[in-house]
């Protein structure tokens, strides 16, 4: 198996389970403990896992992860939180996605939504995306109208940054953001770890009449390099049944309207 190859498979493995025991791991992936040693010792050096004596741990400092490697985390949260999320945006909205695992997974939902019986061949929604993988996903939706802002392309996340972004979204108004997040504290708002990712993200939230931020549990309490926006600018959080009731409590309790599904 190619190292990068490994390296994948030990990220999908850390996603999912959250802890690497070298011995366990080197049987599952049919190689040996010092090669797995060396890939752990690796994946340290480029700050993607933590090494402990005989494994390694999810990083204790909040990092950014490429979406290809975030998909297997809590992979049943996200499908409920994103089935959520769209039940609650009505047939004919303009919507406003960014990009992320449960966002897309938001953005999978909204597109396979029977159309409604009077709709005809007509468009039935129209989505505003930064992400350049939602809009691929959506674009073959006859009945979605796609508008893609301009930016540069992120490689981690596929998102589209910069100024072109908010050349695009100025002037447009939209009746829901749906926003994915990195961290979502009570008292410092929604944030993220890429301060261009946050720009933009911003902008598709001061668009909206009503922001939907979506985050399952381990994101909660948290924080993250760049505010994306405060919690007074949130309508509604929809999170996972694991999500810590004393912050859900804090975060309601200003307001916000808290789904834990």
């Amino acid at each position: 198996m190619a190292s990068h190859a490994r390296w994948t498979q030990l990220l999908e493995i850390l996603s999912d389970k959250g802890r690497i025991d070298v011995l366990d791991t080197a049987e599952q992936l049919g190689c040996s403990p010092a090669t797995i040693r060396r890939d752990l010792d690796e994946l340290a050096r480029q700050n993607l896992l933590t090494r402990t004596r005989g494994g390694a741990v999810v990083s204790a400092v909040a990092y950014d992860l490429p979406l290809r490697y975030k998909v297997a985390r809590k992979a049943d949260e996200k499908l409920r939180i994103a089935k959520a999320a769209a039940a609650l945006i009505p047939a004919g909205s303009t919507v406003g996605i960014n990009g992320g695992t449960t966002t897309s997974e938001v953005a999978r939902e909204l597109a396979v939504r029977p159309a409604p019986a009077d709709a005809g061949s007509g468009i039935t929604m129209t989505v505003v995306t930064n992400a350049i993988n939602i809009a691929n996903e959506l674009a073959v939706r006859p009945h979605v109208k796609i508008v893609v802002t301009g930016g540069v392309a992120r490689p981690n996340s596929y998102e589209l940054v910069g100024p072109l972004v908010n050349s695009v979204l100025n002037g447009l108004a939209l009746d829901f953001t749906i926003l994915g997040v990195d961290a979502v504290h009570p008292r410092l708002g929604a944030a993220t770890h890429d301060e261009s990712e946050a720009g933009a993200n911003r902008a598709l939230a001061e668009c909206a009449n009503q922001v939907i931020v979506v985050a399952d549990s381990s994101k909660l309490g948290r924080r993250a390099f760049a505010l994306v926006c405060e919690m007074s600018a949130v309508s509604v959080l929809v999170t996972d049944k694991n999500a810590p009731q004393d912050i859900v409590e804090e975060i309601s309790s200003r307001g916000i309207e808290v789904l834990c599904v």
